[in-house]
C-alpha cells in the first residue's frame, strides 16, 4: 500500500529544501535546489498537480512504496489553513483507491525561531504539540486560551508514537532534534519581554512559527495525523537580523526530509 503524505510549507524557499531532501531518497524527486529553481522542469522533475485557487502540489513518488506531495500554503495560519484544507479535499474528492482519509500523514515544515536554551539556530524541533499561542484574551487576570473561553481549542498534541518514530529515524541519521511544543504566533516576537511572556505562557515550548496550527486544524478535520518540523534560525527575542542563520536552516530542513523519506515517509502510516 502506498503511503502518501502532505508536506506543507509557508514559502518557496523552504519548498525547496524539502524537494531537495527528497531527490536523493526518491527516484520519482527532481533536483530543484533554492539556489537554482530554475530547473524545476528538467526531466525528471515530480509531477506538478494544479489545485483550485491556483495552488500546485509537487507530487514526488517511490514506486508503490510511497507518494509525498509538497505544498506552498503561505505565510500564517490563516493562509496555510486554507491551502492544506484545499490540497485535502482535492485528495479526497479525486483520491482512485477508496480510502477513509486523504493522507496518511501532514507536515508543516519549515524554518522557525528557537527558544533559548532548547533550540539553538540550526538546531531542529519536532513538536510534541502544536499550539495557538495566542489564540485567546487578555483579561485583567492575564491570559485566557480559547478553552477557557469555551470556543474551541488551541492544542493539537501529537501522539508520542508519531514523534519518537521520528524522532529515532533523525538520531540515527545524525540529526539530533529536540521533541517540544511548538507555538504559531500571527505576530513573529520581537523582544525579549514577548519572549519571556509566551515562554511563560507555554512552558517548554521550544519553537515559534507561523503556521503550524493552521496545518493542524485542517489535518483534524479530516482525521489525517500531523506533525511539525522546524528548523531553527533565530533566537526567539529581539530581532538581530545579523545573527539569522537561514541557510544553516534551510540545509537542517533538506537533510531532515531526507532522513525522514528514507524511514518514516516509507514505512507503515502514522496512525
Amino acid at each position: 500500500m502506498t503511503h502518501r503524505i502532505l508536506i506543507v510549507t509557508a514559502v518557496a524557499a523552504e519548498a525547496d529544501s524539502v524537494t531537495t531532501g527528497l531527490a536523493s531518497v526518491m527516484p520519482g524527486a527532481d533536483s530543484v535546489t533554492a539556489e537554482a529553481p530554475d530547473t524545476r522542469d528538467a526531466p525528471g522533475a515530480p509531477e506538478r498537480v494544479p489545485l483550485p485557487g491556483g495552488l500546485v502540489l509537487r507530487r514526488h513518488t517511490d514506486g508503490d512504496r510511497a507518494r509525498v506531495d509538497v505544498l506552498v500554503g503561505g505565510v500564517g495560519p490563516a493562509a496555510v489553513a486554507a491551502a492544506t484544507g484545499t490540497a485535502l479535499a482535492h485528495a479526497a474528492l479525486t483520491g482512485t483507491d477508496q480510502r477513509e482519509r486523504p493522507y496518511d500523514l501532514v507536515v508543516s515544515a519549515g524554518i522557525a525561531g528557537g527558544f533559548q536554551p532548547s533550540a539553538p539556530p540550526g538546531s531542529l524541533v519536532v513538536s510534541s504539540a502544536i499550539v495557538a499561542a495566542d489564540l485567546g484574551a487578555e483579561t485583567p487576570d492575564g491570559y485566557l486560551a480559547v478553552e477557557e473561553l469555551g470556543f474551541g481549542r488551541s492544542v493539537h498534541p501529537v501522539p508520542e508514537a508519531l514523534t519518537g518514530r521520528v524522532a529515532a529515524a533523525l538520531a540515527a541519521g545524525g540529526v539530533p532534534c529536540a521533541v517540544a511544543p511548538v507555538l504559531t504566533v500571527s505576530t513573529v516576537t520581537g523582544s525579549a519581554r514577548r519572549a519571556a511572556e509566551l515562554a511563560e505562557r507555554h512552558p517548554g515550548a521550544a519553537a515559534e512559527a507561523m503556521e503550524g496550527f493552521g496545518v493542524a486544524e485542517a489535518a483534524a478535520a479530516y482525521g489525517v495525523p500531523v506533525v511539525e518540523l522546524r528548523a531553527v534560525s533565530n533566537v526567539v527575542g529581539p530581532r538581530d537580523r545579523a545573527a539569522w542563520r537561514i541557510g544553516d536552516a534551510l540545509d537542517t530542513l533538506r537533510h531532515t526530509v531526507r532522513l525522514l523519506g528514507r524511514t518514516v515517509f516509507v514505512e507503515a502510516p502514522c496512525t
